[in-house]
């Protein structure tokens, strides 16, 4: 077992995965540096899902390694990956899963108080990432009065309002119209990089993928290069609206 380069914050090598013995991941490897926005692109079924979890440490590759800051992933205990994951990453779901009993602002402060920090600090916390997310008048209600946009914009506050070291995002804007989905990239990439927060994005869609630092591009698993460019996304492709930042 050989560590990755230092310039590496997330590093897989020949990472192989499969579900009920359908490979979902076959050798794929990746370096992603520190404040580096990377995104995964490629349809549904092509891993990308996949690729995220075993990075995160939610799922350990069947072969191959996962590391972490020259730390193996892989390796770890269950109760080590998940302190991992509290204290170092956080998840962006393409559907907004908020806890129904607790207020917005307390899913938005939620990694905070998990964490132990004083009640005051986080709240405080949560409200300005909230304020940046435009839904900052909405702190009180819970989220079954909020809209679609309104909660993944809770849930996209909730990730960064801990500055994680890693922010994996699963389809971020999947849910959302392209204006709203616009503003979530802007936030996402905007704090990334002010913050060098390394960022690892999911998605299906060119227009979404061409606003990060480099495209890795997935099919059936495997990584690949798309036509005429080398580790980067298709630009050529239609997409039916701009998600402009």
């Amino acid at each position: 077992m050989v560590a990755p380069p230092d310039n590496d914050v997330l590093w897989a090598r020949n990472a192989h995965y499969s579900h009920r013995g359908s490979p979902a991941l076959t050798n794929v490897s990746l370096g992603v540096g520190e404040g580096e926005i990377v995104a995964v692109l490629g349809p549904r079924g092509s891993g990308k899902t996949t690729l995220l979890r075993c990075l995160s440490g939610q799922l350990v590759p069947q072969q191959g390694e996962v590391w972490f800051n020259s730390s193996p992933v892989h390796t770890l205990r269950p109760v080590a990956r998940e302190r991992l994951r509290l204290d170092r990453f956080s998840w962006i779901d393409p559907e907004p899963r908020l806890v129904p009993e607790l207020t917005v602002w307390e899913n938005a402060a939620l990694p905070l108080l998990l964490k132990g920090t004083s009640h005051r600090a986080a709240k405080h916390a949560a409200a300005e990432w909230l304020e940046r997310l435009d839904v900052g008048m909405l702190a009180r209600k819970r989220p079954h009065a909020l809209l679609q946009a309104q909660r993944q914009r809770v849930a996209v506050a909730r990730a960064l309002v801990a500055m994680p070291s890693v922010l994996f995002a699963d389809e971020p804007t999947a849910a959302l119209h392209c204006a709203e989905g616009a503003q979530v990239l802007r936030t996402l990439t905007t704090a990334a990089r002010t913050h060098r927060i390394t960022v690892v994005v999911a998605t299906q869609d060119a227009e979404v993928a061409a606003h990060a630092d480099r495209t890795i591009t997935l099919q059936d698993g495997r990584r690949v290069t798309a036509l005429g460019a080398s580790d980067e996304a298709d630009r050529g492709g239609r997409a039916e609206c701009s998600l402009s930042v």
